[in-house]
């Protein structure tokens, strides 16, 4: 079956350094009803939802189950969830409009970074044999590959400071940004990375509503149709990639159509300055695009909603006008390891 299917609303938290006093349901609850609101949908129509967290980040098992309390308990919901970030959670609610077994679908993610040692905990994601024993922490990794684009020439520590500058100042009117304006860049905090270079750690929630065919277009006045979506992966060993190139991107934005035409912007899930670098490199973005208008994640990166947001931020612009075709683009791992990508167009003008 040949369906469209577009993101019709977008809704975020108010990103912050910490919110202890938050529960991941207090956190969820008024983005949900902020999303549902900005279509006039309740639970009750919904056909699918699809959330992503992360069991380790919560520090307990099946932690999806009690945010759930967020959507709530009746009427009864068709649900799914995935161990990664929204991103990939919209994923599987895509094909799963595709297959014409539901025209609404809720995605939303979440994560909580501020209990502990975001750090340490990403380690957990390494090989446990070989890699994890050695507790590499993820800007000690980050730092191999900003150095590693050194070293080729492709980048210098100035470069890498004028990413951060460039994002931090595009998210100056963002008002859910996290670091907005002039930030300093800092001393090192793992050799070539200096703290700017690095995103902040703090909490957040992102959701969406797609929705397909005439169905997206009766809950949104320019539906965020997105005509292409893929994700790929690297090898899980460090060692036999090339840090300075991201094929698994390309391939992803190839089976995208992200080639076939320009796009106007492009909201890259880029967490370290040097992986900004990286992806520009393998999507083809020249000048003419615009890269971050929201700031991307060096201005706030909610782990497992970080992806999400960086559709939702391109959906929106699409939404309001301001952009009419976007490219969207979500990584999970060290080093850029898996890579999805989306195209998203609007109706024309």
């Amino acid at each position: 079956m040949n369906r469209e299917i577009a993101v019709v609303a977008f809704a975020q938290t108010d990103h912050r350094r910490a919110g202890e006093e938050l529960s991941e349901v207090e956190l969820l609850m008024p983005v949900l009803h902020d999303v549902l609101a900005r279509t006039g949908l309740r639970t009750a129509d919904l056909d699918f939802v699809c959330s992503g967290s992360s069991d380790y980040l919560a520090g307990r098992a099946f932690s999806f189950t009690l945010a759930l309390d967020g959507v709530g308990a009746w009427p009864p919901i068709s649900e799914s969830h995935v161990e990664m970030d929204g991103a990939w959670a919209l994923y599987e609610a895509w094909t799963k409009l595709l297959t014409g077994d539901a025209d609404t679908a809720l995605v939303y993610a979440y994560g909580k970074s501020s209990p502990g040692s975001l750090r340490d905990v990403l380690t957990r994601q390494l090989d446990p044999y070989y890699v994890a024993p050695l507790w590499p922490d993820s800007i000690a990794l980050a730092a191999l590959q900003a150095q590693a684009l050194i070293d080729a020439g492709e980048a210098d520590e100035p470069a890498l400071a004028a990413v951060a500058a460039r994002d931090r100042e595009n998210a100056a009117g963002n008002p859910h940004a996290q670091l907005r304006g002039p930030v300093p860049h800092g001393d090192h905090v793992v050799r070539p990375l200096r703290r700017g270079d690095c995103p902040p750690v703090g909490d957040g929630a992102a959701a969406v509503i797609l929705a397909a065919g005439e169905r997206a277009r009766a809950l949104a006045a320019r539906p965020a149709w997105i005509r292409g979506i893929d994700h790929r992966v690297e090898a899980h060993a460090l060692g036999v990639r090339d840090l300075t190139d991201s094929p698994s991107t390309r391939l992803a934005a190839e089976h995208a159509g992200a080639f076939e035409r320009p796009v106007d912007t492009a909201e890259l899930h880029a967490p370290f300055t040097s992986q900004e670098i990286v992806l520009r490199k393998a999507l083809r973005l020249d000048g003419t695009v615009r890269v971050n208008p929201s700031g991307g994640a060096l201005a706030a990166n909610p782990v497992m909603a970080a992806g999400l947001i960086r559709i939702g931020e391109a959906a929106a612009r699409i939404h309001r006008g301001a952009s009419d075709r976007a490219l969207a683009h979500a990584t999970s791992g060290p080093c850029l390891q898996q890579n999805l990508v989306a195209v998203l167009e609007g109706d024309p003008r």
